[in-house]
């Protein structure tokens, strides 16, 4: 049974370059509706940082396939290990940023309502979207694995058809009949729950742009109820100057008390939705994002699945034809040259994993800067 190498973080910028619907001081920067989307390339961008490259390389030293490992490193995960911390824990918590500890604590704070719901949504799926990652990481790892022997028959067996002996040709036969004995590690449940995470965010993306286009209307009809009251204390203090004369002290205060106290109110709705409409565009962006990337994911496991399962029904008509040459060189053959398209799919899923990674603390860390920067302390 093939044995898959167990697995065992920097803070994210939490803004997007070139990202629309809010103004420079955190308010939406028009009552009109605004598209759902936004420059993805620069948020990529802004993700691709450094942080990016370091968890590529903590990713490719657990790698047993992976060569040109820095030493000093390898050193320092094996002192991890050997500290009795399971190595899938230890992997997440270098990765799973802000940790969990932090997204509850803050969460503790905010008021239980509709919203403060869909933002806990937003950190589970993400926190799901981190152990599915690993999941999926481990199962390349397997793929690379399941590879290994076809890969070192494919640099010794020769091009030229008449150099190869007999003796080749059985040493390939054995490997045709591991390679076929092992499955798909594509094909595993986790691998398969993948596949629901893209929905799931777009569901949420969904119930986020109903919110926040809610959270912009009620801004914009507060902003004309105070505007309204405004009018109506210039009305008011015109009024009372033309009827000056003859007016009592407490009825002038009555006339100003009613417009004051209705100019007043709307304003303090309006910082409370707008601070709800920073925290929800947050975890749409969050959302958005991440949907796309899983996506990519999606798209390249599928391909890879496909050219799995295909190298395998290949390898089984090799078998159908025992070791003789002809048909063992075919099979090689094939292998060969579907060996670059193959190691450039594993190449890009291994660095989109990894992108993913790095997505998920950017977007939990936009949308918790968001949480805390309108949180009022506990008394």
């Amino acid at each position: 049974m093939l044995q898959c190498p167990s697995i065992k973080s920097s803070s994210a910028s939490s803004s997007i370059p070139g990202a629309a619907g809010n103004s420079t001081d955190g308010s939406p920067s028009s009552c009109a509706q605004q598209s759902p989307t936004f420059n993805l390339t620069q948020a990529y961008l802004s993700i691709h940082t450094t942080s990016y490259h370091e968890i590529l390389s903590r990713i490719r030293i657990l790698d047993p396939h992976y060569r040109n490992h820095d030493q000093n490193q390898v050193e320092q995960q094996v002192e991890e290990i050997n500290e009795d911390k399971d190595p899938d824990q230890l992997f997440l918590s270098q990765v799973l940023r802000p940790n969990r500890e932090s997204v509850k604590e803050a969460l503790r704070l905010v008021k239980v309502n509709s919203l403060s719901d869909l933002f806990s949504t937003s950190f589970d799926h993400s926190e799901k979207t981190t152990n599915l990652c690993l999941q999926l990481l481990k199962s390349l790892f397997c793929i690379r694995t399941l590879y290994a022997p076809v890969c070192e028959l494919l640099d010794n067996f020769p091009l030229d058809h008449h150099s190869v002996t007999q003796s080749q040709c059985d040493n390939a036969f054995e490997v045709f009949l591991q390679f076929d004995s092992l499955h798909n590690p594509f094909h595993s449940p986790d691998s398969r729950k993948f596949h629901e995470m893209p929905r799931c965010f777009s569901d949420l993306k969904q119930k986020l742009d109903k919110n926040l286009q809610k959270s912009r209307s009620r801004v914009c009809f507060l902003r004309y109820a105070t505007a309204g009251s405004s009018v109506c204390i210039i009305g008011t203090a015109v009024g009372v100057t033309i009827a000056t004369v003859g007016v009592a002290t407490h009825a002038i205060f009555a006339i100003f008390a009613g417009p004051l106290c209705t100019a007043c109110f709307p304003r303090a709705l309006t910082k409370k939705e707008l601070a709800n409409a920073a925290q929800l565009d947050a975890a749409r962006k969050g959302a958005y994002v991440l949907n796309k990337c899983l996506d990519t994911i999606d798209r390249l496991v599928a391909r890879l699945c496909t050219a799995i399962d295909g190298d395998k029904q290949l390898v089984q008509l090799g078998l159908g034809g025992g070791k003789e040459k002809h048909s063992v060189q075919e099979v090689v053959k094939q292998l060969r040259k579907n060996q670059p398209n193959f190691a450039s799919l594993l190449k890009d899923l291994e660095e989109h994993i990894c992108l993913c990674f790095k997505t998920v603390i950017w977007a939990r860390t936009l949308l918790l800067d968001e949480i805390n920067l309108h949180q009022t302390p506990s008394p």
